[in-house]
C-alpha cells in the first residue's frame, strides 16, 4: 500500500512540476513576443500600458431582429363576386359611352406598333395584338361552334380566362366564351384573328406566352 501511495506522489509531483515548466515557457514566450514587436518601449512601460488597457480580442455586434412588415390582405376573388365589383349597372350599358374608350385604344396599339403604315408586315401586327392589351377593342366573332355568336361585334369592356364581355351598338352587353370561337380584330385597315381556344389567358398572363403562328379550332 505504500508503494501504491509513493508512485502516485511522484506522478502528482511530476505533473505539477511540468504545469510550472510549461506555464514558465508560456510566460517566457509571451514577454520575448512583446519585446520584439515593441522595440521602442522600455520593460517597465510595457507592463504599464498591458495593465492600464484592457485587450478586446473579439467584438460582436448584436443583430436586431428585423420585424416581419404585414402587407396588407386585398379581396379575395369570392369577395370581390360577392361585391359586385366588376358588375356593368344597366344604366352604363351603353355603346356611345365606351367609343372614347375604342379610340384611346386605337391610339394605344399604333403606338405599339410604331405607326400602322402600310408597308408594315401584318405577322409584326399580329405578335403585338396578341399580347396586347384588348380593352376598348372592337371584336367580331367569326366562327363558332354557337351559331347564335356568329356576327355578334362590339367593344370588349372586360376579358377574364375564358370569356369576353362586349357591348354591341345596340346596348346589349353579350358575354361570349373564347372556347371554340374564332374572333377578329381589325384596326386601320388590318386584321388580325384570335383563336378564342388558344387564348383562355388572362390579359395579365399573354405577355409571357408564346403562341403559334397559325390556329386551329374543332369546327
Amino acid at each position: 500500500m505504500s508503494k501504491t501511495r509513493s508512485r502516485c506522489l511522484r506522478w502528482l509531483l511530476y505533473v505539477t512540476n511540468s504545469r510550472h515548466l510549461g506555464a514558465q515557457r508560456a510566460e517566457a514566450f509571451v514577454k520575448a513576443f512583446l519585446k520584439r514587436s515593441t522595440p521602442h518601449m522600455s520593460q517597465e512601460a510595457r507592463e504599464n500600458q498591458l495593465h492600464r488597457k484592457a485587450v478586446v480580442l473579439e467584438y460582436f455586434t448584436r443583430r436586431k431582429p428585423k420585424e416581419k412588415k404585414k402587407k396588407p390582405k386585398g379581396l379575395s376573388a369570392r369577395q370581390r363576386r360577392d361585391l359586385r365589383l366588376f358588375d356593368i349597372k344597366p344604366e352604363q350599358q351603353r355603346y356611345s359611352l365606351f367609343l372614347p374608350l375604342h379610340e384611346l385604344w386605337k391610339q394605344y396599339i399604333r403606338d405599339l406598333c410604331n405607326g400602322l403604315k402600310p408597308d408594315t408586315q401584318p405577322q409584326m401586327i399580329q405578335a403585338k395584338l396578341l399580347k396586347a392589351d384588348l380593352h376598348g377593342a372592337i371584336i367580331s366573332v367569326t366562327k363558332s361552334k354557337c351559331p347564335s355568336y356568329v356576327g355578334v361585334t362590339g367593344i370588349l369592356l372586360q376579358e377574364t380566362k375564358h370569356v369576353f364581355k362586349i357591348i354591341t351598338k345596340e346596348d346589349r352587353l353579350k358575354v361570349i366564351p373564347k372556347l371554340n370561337c374564332v374572333f377578329t380584330v381589325e384596326i386601320d385597315g388590318f386584321i388580325s384573328y384570335i383563336y378564342g381556344s388558344k387564348f383562355q389567358l388572362r390579359s395579365s398572363e399573354r405577355s409571357a406566352k408564346k403562341f403559334k403562328a397559325k390556329g386551329t379550332i374543332d369546327l
